[in-house]
This record gives C-alpha cells, structure tokens and sequence, in this order.
C-alpha cells in the first residue's frame, strides 16, 4: 500500500513540475516577444502646427524628425526649436506610456519599474521614497 502511495505521490510531483515548467516556458517564450517588440518601438508625434514630426524609439531617443517646408515661412528659430523639443517630449511620454502598457503583464502595477516609467523618478526605480 506504502509504494502505491509513493508513486500516486511521485507521479502528483512530476505532474506538478510539467506544469510548472509548461508555465515557464510559456512565460519565456512571452517575454522574448516582449523584448523585441520594446526594441522595435517607435513613437511619433506631430506638433500642434503640423510643421514638425518627432519619432523616438523604446528609450526616448530621437530616431527621425522631418520638418514640413512651411517652417520656412517664419524666421524664428528658437520657436522652432521649442517646438522641435516639445514634440519630442511628447513622443517620449507616449513611448513611456506604451511600454508601461507592454509591461503590466509582468510586473505588478506598483513595482519599482512600472513606477519609474510612469514618474520617470529614479527613487521609483531603486525604491527609495523620501519621508514627506
């Protein structure tokens, strides 16, 4: 009776580790979807004047800008260039905010992670919260 036992358990154990395993590999399969799809990521925005058209990739990084030929029309340049940086800047937050999208799946919604993408606070990221 003790070795039926052993292996009803035996076999609940190996069943049990298949599953496990089964969850892990579905869980590794994701995540390396997830990485290239954070590596192809590209955002773009189109500033309120429709003059400029920023896009960033996964970090925020400026990866394209096209200037329409009316930005010739006026002569200021540091209007330009607020605009420019503006633009960006948008683009960068809707990236921040597509990845947080991308991630929650993952991370729970109050990791150090999530936070930081949300506030882009390094205290977020490193769990340090400063006593208010």
């Amino acid at each position: 009776m003790a070795e039926t036992a052993d292996r009803d358990a035996n076999q609940g154990l190996r069943d049990r580790l298949a599953e496990v395993y089964g969850q892990y590999a579905r869980l590794r399969s994701d995540l390396d979807d997830l990485q290239r799809r954070l590596a192809s990521l590209r955002v773009s925005c189109v500033s309120d004047d429709g003059l400029v058209r920023a896009t960033v990739g996964p970090r925020g990084q400026l990866v394209d800008l096209s200037l329409d030929r009316g930005i010739y029309r006026e002569a200021d340049s540091d209007r330009l260039a607020r605009t420019i940086v503006a633009t960006t800047r948008e683009a960068a937050a809707r990236t921040a905010g597509q990845i947080e999208e991308m991630i929650s799946g993952y991370l729970p919604a109050e990791s150090g992670t999530v936070k930081f993408l949300r506030d882009n606070e390094l205290r977020s990221l490193l769990g340090h919260h400063d006593a208010g």
